[in-house]
């Protein structure tokens, strides 16, 4: 029988499971999804990537409105999220990499969010823009313990204060962008020799004990009980969380990922510079052929993009909105290497108790 699931406290903020869903752009996990899954008692997320780009604020004819979008995209589906779950743990995934970070970190925890997940890069400064409310949890996403190292001792020494949790990307599952694994080949390299490398460095060097949560290739119970087993205290699942009545992609994003097998899963290009994790399509059959279907950036949302700057890769943006807006042949659907788990269309609600429940 399966050991009893413990909630989960990052910061001030208590889940009534150790399930965090995680955010996945543009607009695949909105207000709708991470509402339904902090009612079930899990970590909702919001991923701000683009969140503003299908809303009544941008104005395609003016692509200096991307940003003021977002911001005001943000503030609505936090206040929309809110309203399905006044009392569940909602947060916010930013990418460190783009040119709004800041200004969504601050918006973020104005309006109300527990927590901030941040990827794509170290989040150095994050604790600037989260001043002003410090009951805001911070969770960086790290691939190994140097970063973690570069993060804890960065914070402590700038702003005398340690991340209230840390997410631990599993390189060799993990969905959307992921870290090079450059130490894949060292003998006992797996994700449960990251976690008691972290876990070590916290507890002996920085003299702290917050939770780990592995995200990559969580498909069900079994993997659950794995992860902990480990020594993690939670987990982080984006792409079961695809196929429920409440993501907020298309239908046809979530029949794609309904219908797709582990061998149809493919490592693109993308122009922040990281691999990624997709489905195949046409699309994605393009780029790794590095034939850009496309040619015009259409927000400038980067800090450093390769497909703007060197004329490399594609449009992130676009390409993820295509696929979510349901055009899934000539869009970008980043996927796990859990995707053949997925069985059906089901409720948050059913799939948060069929992970939750005593096996």
């Amino acid at each position: 029988m399966s050991p009893i699931l413990h909630p989960l406290q990052i910061g001030k903020h208590i889940a009534r499971y150790p399930i965090v869903q995680a955010a996945m752009a543009v607009r695949v996990s909105g207000a709708k999804l991470a509402g339904a899954v902090a009612n079930a008692g899990g970590v909702g997320m919001i991923a701000s990537l683009g969140i503003g780009l299908d809303s009544p604020y941008y104005n395609p004819r003016q692509r200096s409105s991307f940003f003021t979008a977002n911001r005001l995209a943000l503030i609505d589906e936090l206040s929309k999220a809110r309203s399905i779950s006044p009392d569940g743990v909602i947060g916010v995934n930013i990418l460190v990499g783009t040119k709004d970070y800041p200004v969504l970190a601050k918006t973020a925890a104005a309006e109300g969010a527990n927590l901030i997940i941040t990827g794509g890069a170290l989040p150095l400064a994050l604790p600037e823009y989260t001043g002003d409310n410090p009951d805001v949890a911070l969770v960086p996403t790290v691939a190994n313990v140097d970063s973690a190292q570069f993060i804890c001792q960065t914070w402590k020494s700038r702003y005398n204060r340690l991340p209230d949790a840390l997410i631990l990307e599993n390189c060799q599952k993990v969905g959307g962008h992921f870290t090079q694994c450059e130490q894949i080949n060292v003998p006992g390299f797996s994700i449960g020799w990251v976690i008691s490398q972290v876990r070590d460095y916290l507890t002996e060097t920085m003299g702290v004990r917050i939770p780990l949560i592995v995200t990559g290739g969580i498909s069900d119970r079994t993997d659950i009980d794995q992860i902990l087993a480990m020594g993690a205290d939670g987990v982080q699942m984006g792409t079961r969380f695809i196929t429920t009545i409440e993501c907020d992609a298309h239908h046809n994003y979530k029949q794609r990922h309904l219908h797709s097998l582990a061998e149809d899963i493919v490592t693109v290009p993308s122009p922040v510079g990281k691999p990624s994790r997709a489905l195949r399509n046409s699309f994605a059959e393009q780029i790794m052929a590095e034939l850009s279907p496309e040619r015009r950036c259409i927000a400038n949302c980067l800090e450093t993009c390769l497909f703007r700057d060197k004329g490399k890769t594609y449009c992130l943006l676009n390409a993820l909105a295509q696929a979510a807006r349901g055009d899934v042949e000539n869009g970008l659907i980043f996927s796990g290497a859990n995707v053949s788990q997925n069985q059906r269309i089901m409720s948050v609600a059913e799939l948060m108790a069929d992970l939750t429940a005593k096996v």
